[in-house]
């Protein structure tokens, strides 16, 4: 006879557990829901490069808004020079104000005591003879016209305070006005820098380890394309200097000139390097961008504006081939950046929160950061 048994599932069962086939696809897709949901949280966090970008991202605007407290800073500061003029000034003039209504008082109270008035018939008649009359007459209009000239001098005086007065109450409007933007420029900054650290501080040592070997990938290769535009003007400076070899010219002397006063802003920055990069900071312990740039300018003679942004338009712009050393080099479209350029694609600059002035290239984040060159004497 034909057995009625169901035939035996593929597997054994073990304590009440099939397998391998169905318990084990079982097993798998618990599994993968749990290595699913663990990934779930990592997935949300932004990748290394993202957080690199980003925190280049705020470190830049924190020298855009750090540009902005500066440019603020020394407008305040003039604003306040005026102001105080200006309350001197009122000062000044009030004290004269009272001087001259205090000539009018004494002229009301002579004039009381003598009786005096502008001389008529009664007085002519009251006169013992007529050279008394004519004294008289004489002595009440020189007395008159020293009034007049006094009620003058007050009207005049008065009307300068008045307004002086209305211009020291506009300047210290304004001054108001430019401290609440430092005020502003300055939180900037702050909640910026603050942002770019915590997200620092969100990296695994892991992360942080391989952000630093991409950074130095980058800077190997900001290196590589100094050295290729080293080579560039080594060769077109040799060629100039074949052509015109025979030939004395003006340039030369200008170019001269400049090479000297470069050579002390040279000196000085180089005597800047390891110095912290600190924000709104003009020197001598630490310096801002365009605070070391200007400091080093000042030590070859040559007054430079306080912010990036001036700067640029306080010289020549020239091309980057033709650049010299002591030409300024700035960076990105808002033009948040500077350094001084020394020579073979490389430059000094105070580069960002947390770092040190350094000798660096000048494609330290790309060619297409530099924005131009400027030769500022």
């Amino acid at each position: 006879m034909a057995s009625h048994r169901k035939s035996r599932p593929v597997g054994t069962r073990v304590a009440g557990i099939r397998t391998p086939a169905l318990a084990t696809a079982a097993l798998t897709s618990v599994a993968l829901l749990s290595q699913s949901a663990n990934a779930a949280p990592a997935d949300d966090r932004p990748s290394l490069e993202e957080v690199e970008k980003k925190v280049d991202d705020l470190y830049r605007q924190a020298e855009s808004a750090t540009d902005n407290y500066n440019a603020a800073k020394e407008k305040t500061a003039t604003q306040r020079k005026q102001v105080d003029t200006l309350l001197d000034d009122v000062a000044q003039r009030t004290e004269k104000l009272n001087e001259a209504r205090e000539e009018l008082g004494s002229f009301a109270a002579a004039q009381y005591r003598t009786g005096a008035a502008a001389p008529d018939t009664a007085t002519f008649l009251l006169a013992d003879t007529p050279q008394d009359y004519f004294d008289q007459t004489q002595l009440m209009g020189r007395l008159t016209n020293r009034q007049k000239g006094a009620v003058d001098d007050y009207v005049s005086e008065q009307s300068a305070t008045m307004k002086k007065r209305q211009e020291a109450s506009q300047s210290l409007q304004t001054l108001t006005e430019t401290q609440s933007d430092l005020k502003t420029a300055k939180a900037t900054v702050q909640k910026k820098l603050a942002d770019a650290r915590e997200m620092l501080s969100e990296l695994t040592a892991q992360e942080k380890a391989r952000l630093a070997a991409i950074e130095k990938q980058k800077q190997e290769a900001a290196a590589r394309k100094a050295a290729e535009l080293a080579r560039q003007q080594a060769a077109a400076e040799k060629a100039a200097q074949e052509a015109t070899a025979p030939q004395e010219s003006t340039s030369t002397a200008t170019d001269s000139s400049y090479a000297t006063k470069a050579a002390k802003a040279l000196a000085f920055v180089r005597a800047q390097i390891g110095k912290p990069y600190v924000w709104g900071a003009t020197g001598p312990d630490s310096y801002d961008c365009s605070g070391l740039t200007q400091a080093a300018w000042k030590a070859a003679g040559v007054d430079l504006p306080r912010v990036t942004y001036d700067q640029v338009n306080a010289g020549t712009t020239v091309s980057l081939a033709d650049a010299q050393p002591g030409d300024l080099v700035f960076f990105y479209d808002d033009i948040s950046h500077v350094g001084l350029y020394i020579g073979n694609g490389m430059m000094i600059h105070a580069p960002k929160p947390g770092a040190y002035v350094r000798e660096e290239s000048i494609y330290y984040d790309g060619e297409s950061a530099i924005h131009s060159v400027v030769r500022p004497a």
